[in-house]
């Protein structure tokens, strides 16, 4: 399994309305749209629910990135389930089975994603290709 890290600045959050709103949370939908720079170099489009409760947050979602991986330039869709609070963000993203278009059809594997101290958001993808 080869492993890509790279960093990604996110352009643009999409807030929705509240879909319900409970005690301990209000759920809403979002859409994020992303850059990425690193040994993944392209764009990522997020759908997600939000459960959004005091300081902290929780996430599901779809994403879809497109760009280029190893030299192959071609898209892939990430399963997102999340959580974030003022420590930081954690969450495991594997792919999509099936879903890789282009170069990177047969794409399997995981991403991880964090957030440094001083802000910038990691991405770290461990996956497999099948031979060119």
């Amino acid at each position: 399994m080869a492993t890509a890290h790279s960093v990604f600045v996110v352009d643009e959050i999409g807030h929705g309305e509240p879909i319900a709103t409970h005690p301990g949370a209000e759920v809403a939908r979002a859409r994020v749209r992303k850059t990425f720079t690193g040994d993944f170099s392209g764009s990522g489009e997020v759908e997600m629910t939000t459960a959004l409760a005091g300081d902290g947050r929780g996430y599901v979602g779809v994403e879809w990135l497109e760009g280029t991986l190893d030299g192959r330039t071609g898209g892939f869709a990430l399963l997102h389930c999340g959580t974030a609070d003022a420590g930081g963000q954690s969450g495991t993203w594997p792919v999509v089975p099936g879903s890789g278009t282009g170069a990177l059809a047969g794409i399997a594997g995981h991403a991880e994603v964090g957030v440094g101290a001083d802000g910038t958001h990691r991405f770290t993808l461990d996956y497999e290709l099948p031979e060119a």
